[in-house]
Order: C-alpha cells, then structure tokens, then sequence
C-alpha cells in the first residue's frame, strides 16, 4: 500500500464543527490581509513610494511566481509535520511579513516583504486548510472542504469594504499593522489549538494485505495516476490565468465593452455573492453528482459567461450573466480543487499532492495580469476575451476528458 502518512481518525461532530469554523475565520482573514487588501492599497502604495504601478504590482507577481516554486515543499512538510505545526508557524511568519511591508522603504525592502508574504501564504491559505480537514476526516472531507469554502468566500466581501472604511483615517502602513496584529491574536491562537496535530503513521503492511486491501481504496495509481494529475494540472492553471487577468482586468473590460463605469462596478459586485451561491448549491445538493463532473459542469460556465460579454451589444442582463456564471464557476473551482484530488489520488500524502498541482498555476497567475495587459494594448479587447475563452473552455475540455477516464 503506497502510503506514508495516514489522517488522525474523523473528529467528533463537535470538534468538525469547531475545526471548521475556526478555518473559516482564519481563510476569511488569510485571505483579506494577505491578498485582497492589497487591490485596495496599492495605488495608496504606489504613490507612497513615488515609482511607477508597474512597480507595485510587479512585486506582488513576484511573490506570487516565488509561492509557486515552495508550494510543493509546503505541502510535503505538512504531510509530515501536520497542519498545526506548519499553520500556526505560518500565521505568525505572515504577521512578520506584513509588518515587513509596512516598513518597506525602496525597492528591495518592498519586493522582499511581498515575496515573504507570498511564501508564508502557502503555509495557511485554502491547499493547507484543505489538508487539515483531509488529515482530520481522511476521505470524507468532501462536505467539510465545501462548507469551508462557503465560509471563505466572505473574504473579498468583508475586506474589501473594511480596507476602504480604514482608509478613511489610516494609511496603507498602518492598515499592514492592524492586519498584521490579526494574524498574531487570531489565526495563530485558531490554528494552534484547534487544528489537528502530526498525521498518524500507518501499520506496516506485507506484500499479501497490501495486495488485499490496495483494490478497496479505489484511488489511482500508476500511469492513470500521472494522467490525471496532468489533466488536472493544466485545467488548473489555465483556469488560473483567466481568474487572475480578470480580477485586474474586469473592470476595463466591462467599460471597454461599453458599460458605464457606475454599472461596471455593479456587475463586478455580484460576482462575489455568485461564487457564495455556487458554493451553497454545492454544499447542499453536490454530494449527488461526483466531484470530477462538477468540475467540469462548473468550469464550462466559466466560457460560457465570457461568451455572454462578447455577443455583441452588450447590456446589463447580458453582463448580469456573465457575472452569475462567472461567479457560479469561480466559487465552484475553489472547492474542486480540494475535492477531485482527493477523490482521485486519497488522502495519504496530499498536502504534498496539492502543492505539486498548485506550483504551475501560481506561476501561470503571476504572469497573467500583465501577459494579458500587454495583449489588450497590442490586440484589442476582443481578441484579448476571446483568448480567455478559448483557455477556460480548454480547462473545461481538460477535465470533461478526465471525467471520461476516470468514469
């Protein structure tokens, strides 16, 4: 049997409930502090330091590309050491490193702190949450991974309006402080004592009840194994591209098209409670469907609604549409990323598993914002949607062919 670690047994209903709560809040404030904060500051940032945006944003590309290259490394230490070990370490890490930023007085004390902030997040963002309920439920932690993601995807709707409100009496600096005090008296205290510790070591098997009890697990092995961990790999990260050139570009892209900015703005807006949406439907009737068919159902909505924006003559319930399917399909993608594999490949060694999976699509969106910029400038913004929807309809393709593989 090919497993090196297994998950400490499921938790009672009671201790779920708190891991999962406590998750929630610590995703919510993970990913406001270290990623949605940022859109909000960082014309605040730009004029602070006098340089260019291109300065700006090039440092949070460079944190991402450097998160990308250490996830694989993250997540076999997780495997290792457990969740609360490599959690908690992280959310004190990501307090240093926002109160770095906020220091940061040229290029080099910037561009260290966002690549720092880009590293540690590995350590406690969604892959590593996912592991600690895998760890915590092994193969069952399908409806836990969704419920989490529920909870999460109030993030960008709370601090996105909060980062504002702050603004109105603080700068970027200080707001980095408070933010920075949240990971030490909140996320550190939640993972440290609430998360589960180092996975159990299985028994040691012999030949004869490895061969027994191999066939029972149903996961993927071998060739199929690599396979689909390709298929996946590349449906992610050209999923990754759009997502991330559209949450630079939306905006742009709604006003090229001959939104008003003011309708632009509120088009943008529903894409959030889109996502909630999507999740809520999951969480209450996917358990009927399989984890590789909604994966690709939902990233075939993510072509559909850039379609919906290229069909000519663009109105509001056209733009409607696209934020709906848009937001269904993005929601969606955050709890299938944690889903299929383990549905695919088990629960033994997956943190590492995820890491592997997440390294090329870190890179791949860290590129994109200004890959996609460049092709806007030189190509028009027609030609520039349609390569968004020729990539997301490729990542659907990706997974539907996995889905027959593995049907």
């Amino acid at each position: 049997m090919s497993r090196s670690l297994l998950p400490s047994p499921a938790p009672s209903g009671g201790r779920e409930l708190s891991l999962i709560i406590a998750l929630g809040v610590t995703q919510v404030v993970g990913y406001g502090c270290l990623y949605y904060a940022f859109a909000v500051l960082a014309p605040g940032m730009t004029a602070s330091f006098g340089w260019a945006p291109e300065w700006t944003y090039g440092g949070f590309a460079a944190g991402l590309l450097a998160g990308g290259l250490i996830a694989p490394l993250v997540g076999r230490l997780i495997d290792q050491h457990g969740t609360r070990m490599i959690m908690s370490l992280g959310s004190g890490l990501a307090g240093l490193s926002l109160l770095a930023l906020a220091e940061a007085r040229g290029p080099i004390g910037y561009f260290a702190a966002m690549i720092a902030l880009e590293l540690v997040s590995t350590m406690v963002l969604y892959d590593a949450a996912f592991t600690a309920l895998t760890q915590a439920k092994g193969g069952g932690a399908r409806r836990a991974i969704s419920q989490l993601t529920l909870i999460g995807g109030f993030a960008s709707t709370l601090f996105w309006p909060l980062t504002t409100a702050l603004l109105n009496g603080f700068d970027w600096r200080e707001i980095y402080r408070v933010y920075a005090v949240l990971q030490f008296v909140l996320c550190v205290p939640l993972h440290l004592f609430l998360l589960p510790g180092r996975p159990h070591r299985p028994p040691v098997m012999t030949p004869v009840t490895a061969a027994v009890t191999a066939p029972q697990d149903g996961y993927l092995e071998g060739e199929a194994r690599r396979r689909a961990f390709m298929l996946l790999a590349l449906a992610f990260s050209l999923q990754g591209f759009v997502v991330s050139a559209m949450s630079v570009h939306m905006l742009t892209m709604l006003q090229g098209l001959g939104l008003s900015a003011g309708l632009a703005v509120g088009i943008g807006a529903m894409v959030g409670p889109s996502q909630v949406a999507g999740r809520l439907a999951e969480m209450l009737f996917g358990t009927a469907l399989d984890p590789v068919t909604t994966a690709w159902a939902s990233a075939a909505l993510m072509p559909f609604g850039l379609l919906m924006l290229m069909s000519g003559n663009t109105t509001a319930t056209l733009s409607g549409l696209f934020a709906i399917a848009y937001g269904v399909s993005l929601g969606l993608s955050s709890i299938v990323r944690g889903t299929v594999p383990l549905q695919l490949f088990g629960p033994a060694g997956y943190g590492a598993m995820l890491g592997k999976l997440s390294a090329p699509g870190l890179a791949v969106k860290a590129a994109a914002p200004l890959a996609f910029a460049i092709l806007i400038e030189r190509a028009g913004l027609m030609p520039s949607t349609l390569l968004l929807v020729a990539l997301s309809a490729l990542a659907a393709a990706a997974l539907f062919v996995l889905a027959r593989k593995v049907g």
